[in-house]
């Protein structure tokens, strides 16, 4: 029976793609390099903010990363700024989650965000009790697709990975959740396209934010 759904954050939960672009933009501005386009970061994210601003540097010219040591301190520090700039749920995540919370299914993210960042989006633009746990990037919880952080959750959870489903958008989405055993569902929303979901072998995919409740609903009903 399917107790917990873990959620990856950018991209599944939330439209988050400007916010990721305008700190790493305003670093390559800062050392005379060129911005990229907002939709370049549907590829540039996904795997923390140090790798999305080294494939910006390398984007942009600077594919030696010369800049990148003392440009992520500058990233880190806009970021934390302003996490929320134009950062919006995606269509149908609030009533769903709390769908699933109403049937007494636990929820968490996990996302690869730094923590405090991802703390602030989750509690401010979900709501401060929609979510049992969150987890963000620290030094203990290795980024994903590291399955540290689905571990961790589970424990906190009491459950095993048979009784978790998690959720993402990305391939290091799916590669977690293929990681740490859990059944894996890819969203076609996000920043990725169907192809990578199904190249990276999603258990299920879904294209709507109403099929999280499906998904629980049928798989229990099994």
């Amino acid at each position: 029976m399917i107790k917990a759904c873990i959620f990856d954050l950018d991209g599944t939960l939330t439209r988050t793609q400007e916010s990721i672009a305008r700190p790493i933009n305003m670093t390559l501005k800062h050392y005379g390099l060129k911005a990229q386009p907002v939709e370049a970061y549907n590829y540039f994210a996904g795997d923390g903010i140090d790798n999305a601003l080294r494939r910006a540097l390398a984007a942009s010219g600077d594919e030696e990363g010369k800049f990148f040591s003392e440009g992520i301190k500058l990233c880190r520090k806009w970021m934390q700024e302003d996490p929320l700039y134009h950062v919006e749920p995606y269509e149908y995540v609030p009533e769903t989650l709390k769908k699933l919370r109403d049937c007494g299914c636990k929820l968490a993210v996990f996302s690869n965000k730094p923590h405090l960042s991802a703390v602030n989006v989750v509690e401010t633009i979900l709501g401060k009790n929609t979510f049992d746990h969150i987890q963000g990037q620290t030094d203990r919880i290795p980024i994903k697709p590291d399955p540290t952080g689905v571990f961790e959750i589970l424990d906190r959870f009491g459950l095993s990975k048979e009784e978790c489903l998690y959720f993402g958008d990305t391939n290091t989405d799916m590669m977690t959740g293929k990681n740490a055993g859990v059944y894996t569902v890819g969203v076609t929303w996000g920043f990725r396209p169907r192809e990578e979901l199904e190249k990276y072998h999603a258990d299920r995919i879904i294209d709507c934010p109403k099929d999280f409740w499906t998904c629980v609903k049928e798989m229990n009903e099994e």
